[in-house]
């Protein structure tokens, strides 16, 4: 009744233009507030980010912390500008260990996920030995890859690997099995086929919770290289880092620990940009 009653307010006399131009005006002020609100929300981070930077350099100037101890963040500014050479040459080979390590484990988790939520045959046969090996500790038995593989780019790849591949299968797994089975039997019922079902209706279905592993891993991959190069490397930014903690260098460790962060910013804003591309409909909750 109440619906019935707010419907009877909102209608407007014929010929009266006012109140629907009043509505309009009010509907396009709401809409721009929301835009104002949600620019201002957008920059929140960025401003967050700098208020941390600006709270650093405060410590460390009224502190007088010693550089050894705790470098400003104009001096590590300066390490990276004038050891961009050095920084650079070696992050190119965590970069190589990130993408790569990150890519045969989407390549294969995920395939691999979808095969064990439509299988129980992979389900009982795969899935047990899988999880046995990611009960392993990998930091642990990353000497033996060492060992295995030597000190090149091999072992880290495989532990870079080894990590990133469980939180994306486990993802996987689940956002395939996720779709609720009274609508597999409505499309059945339909007639559609196999191919259409997943492409209409699994796959969009399971993206959601895919990326939320996609995004978990991303974060291990930076942080499986640099261990597998503190385990025995002669190149990459966690061989810097090993070396400059050796010597107390402590503006080189910063200016690493900034690279390195900044490497899994960006990659997470990769994985967040796909989302973004390839799930319109969540963009649209959000608006």
């Amino acid at each position: 009744m109440s619906s019935s009653l707010s419907a009877a307010r909102d209608v407007s006399p014929p010929g009266d233009t006012r109140r629907v131009t009043g509505g309009n005006g009010e509907r396009s002020k709401a809409a721009r507030r929301k835009r104002v609100r949600r620019r201002i929300w957008s920059v929140v981070p960025i401003a967050t980010f700098l208020g941390i930077i600006a709270l650093w350099a405060l410590v460390v100037a009224v502190l007088d912390i010693p550089n050894y101890l705790l470098p400003s963040p104009w001096a590590v500014f300066e390490q990276i500008v004038s050891g961009w050479s050095v920084l650079w040459e070696n992050a190119q080979t965590t970069i190589a260990e990130i993408l790569l390590g990150f890519g045969i484990s989407i390549v294969i988790a995920i395939p691999l996920g979808l095969l064990v939520a439509r299988s129980l045959a992979a389900r009982q046969i795969i899935y047990p030995p899988v999880m046995l090996v990611q009960l392993v500790p990998k930091v642990a038995v990353a000497p033996l890859f060492v060992v295995w593989l030597g000190l090149g780019f091999s072992s880290k790849l495989l532990l870079t690997v080894l990590m990133t591949f469980f939180p994306l299968l486990v993802s996987s797994i689940s956002g395939f099995s996720i779709l609720d089975t009274r609508l597999l039997y409505l499309t059945k019922s339909m007639g559609a086929s196999g191919w259409q079902t997943f492409r209409y209706l699994r796959f969009p279905a399971a993206l959601p919770v895919i990326f939320s592993g996609l995004k978990t891993s991303a974060t291990l991959a930076a942080t499986a290289a640099i261990v597998a190069e503190f385990v025995g490397a002669n190149s990459g930014l966690g061989y810097v880092l090993l070396q400059a903690t050796n010597t107390l260098d402590s503006t080189t460790v910063f200016a690493v620990l900034v690279l390195l962060t900044l490497l899994g910013v960006i990659l997470n804003y990769l994985v967040e940009l796909i989302e973004f591309l390839l799930t319109p409909w969540q963009r649209a909750k959000l608006t």
